[in-house]
């Protein structure tokens, strides 16, 4: 097969391959390379600043890139031999003007769209009777503490179209906070209290994931924002949060390692463990941790170890084991 036949066909061969990826990856939508759809003004704000980039950046990589195949193909050395110089070119000051200025423009343009969109992302709208939430990080879950003194674990309720001011605060270890539709991503360090806000201008559920590595089992570490209208927001806080928080405190902190129904997984069994019927065992056990566990409930309040108790003691544990 003569050379120019064959490097013709392996650059086809490498377009076909490339072209199979940025396929695979456009099909991905939000799992590729755009944002996830806003449900927040900051969201709103974020997404913005990213399009306004994406769209500068991904029309520089396709001039560079088109003009260097332009280039390779149009001066490929050919039958010149391998020693001699190719055609000298020298300065050009118009052309050189022009790439000089255009990026001065370009990055203007960026630096003036971000610097506009990030105090609106930063500072929450005024609003007459914000939601205010605690946010506490603990390995491996989320634990939300509202206004009135209900809590929940992994599950934050709101509702529409209200502003919710939360303070992001660690138990144990570094945690980030991230719902990606709702435009907040912030540290939660021990020691200190940071700040973040959403008004979801839309119902539904949103998803995020602690988004700092802060242990052996942080992919666990998932977390959703639940969106109702302000009477389903009302009833789970003056109601369903208390009637269900040994479940939920079961279900979204002990099961992470030991299974749902305390059958072990990446922690042991505990379904025959007679310790889950002794309340001041158990209690010492969630508040200090052993062994690998860490104590993960070292902040809770008398009335969360009760509801843990109580959950544990009736649905989960089984009787002591009789094997040998």
């Amino acid at each position: 097969m003569p050379d120019g036949v064959r490097r013709k066909l392996v650059l086809v061969l490498v377009c076909a391959v490339g072209a199979l990826v940025a396929t695979g990856v456009a099909l991905a939508g939000n799992g590729g390379f755009a944002p996830l759809s806003p449900a927040s003004p900051n969201a709103e704000n974020t997404r913005t600043a990213y399009l306004v980039i994406l769209a500068f950046t991904g029309a520089i990589f396709l001039i560079v890139e088109t003009l260097l195949v332009v280039f390779i193909v149009k001066y490929r050395r050919g039958r010149r031999p391998r020693t001699a110089d190719g055609a000298q070119v020298h300065g050009h000051t118009r052309l050189e003007v022009i790439w000089t200025v255009i990026p001065v423009l370009i990055l203007l343009v960026i630096g003036l769209t971000v610097f506009y969109e990030l105090p609106r992302i930063h500072d929450a709208p005024a609003a007459t009777n914000p939601i205010e939430v605690t946010v506490q990080g603990h390995q491996y879950y989320w634990q939300f503490d509202y206004p009135n003194g209900a809590i929940s674990i992994n599950d934050l309720h709101a509702p529409v179209g209200r502003v919710v001011d939360l303070n992001v605060i660690s138990a144990d270890v570094i945690h980030s906070w991230w719902i990606p539709e709702l435009g907040g991503k912030i540290q939660a360090i021990p020691g200190r209290t940071n700040k973040l806000w959403f008004e979801a201008t839309r119902q539904g559920t949103f998803v995020g994931q602690c988004a700092e590595l802060c242990g052996v089992f942080h992919a666990k570490m998932t977390a959703s924002v639940v969106v109702t209208d302000q009477a389903g927001y009302e009833t789970f806080v003056n109601s369903t949060a208390r009637s269900t928080l040994g479940k939920s405190e079961f279900q979204g902190v002990c099961a992470t390692c030991h299974g749902m129904q305390g059958q072990g997984g990446y922690g042991p069994e505990i379904s025959n463990n007679p310790l889950l019927t002794q309340k001041a065992g158990l209690e010492a056990l969630v508040r200090e941790g052993r062994g690998n566990m860490p104590p993960v409930g070292n902040t809770w309040t008398q009335e969360q170890m009760n509801a843990l108790y109580g959950y544990v003691s009736k649905h989960i544990y089984k009787g002591a084991s009789s094997g040998g």
